[in-house]
């Protein structure tokens, strides 16, 4: 059973970096590193569970974490182009505080 999951964890992994690699558009490229570092994050489950070693499920979620951040991060800078706030936010910024 534990050589099962661990192959199919490693198949859909192998399926998210080809899509990664051969994504028609840059949103298809970005969800599938998403999905590769959510397998890694089961992955790394899977092998904390099955070795006894709860302090691997601390790493999981810690990369978890990293992994949701830096496709959000991904994702702003492909929409806006700048990982900051735009102009028209800080000058509305600016007249909410001068009021």
């Amino acid at each position: 059973m534990f050589v099962a999951a661990l192959l199919a964890i490693l198949l859909t992994m192998g399926l998210a970096l080809a899509r990664a690699l051969t994504g028609p558009t840059t949103y298809d490229r970005i969800a599938a590193v998403n999905m590769f570092g959510t397998k890694t994050v089961l992955l790394i489950a899977v092998l904390a569970f099955f070795s006894g070693r709860s302090d691997l499920l601390d790493i999981a979620l810690v990369y978890a974490l990293i992994n949701f951040i830096g496709v959000i991060a991904a994702l702003k800078l492909v929409t806006q182009g700048n990982f900051h706030s735009s102009d028209g936010d800080e000058s509305e910024a600016k007249q909410g505080e001068s009021k």
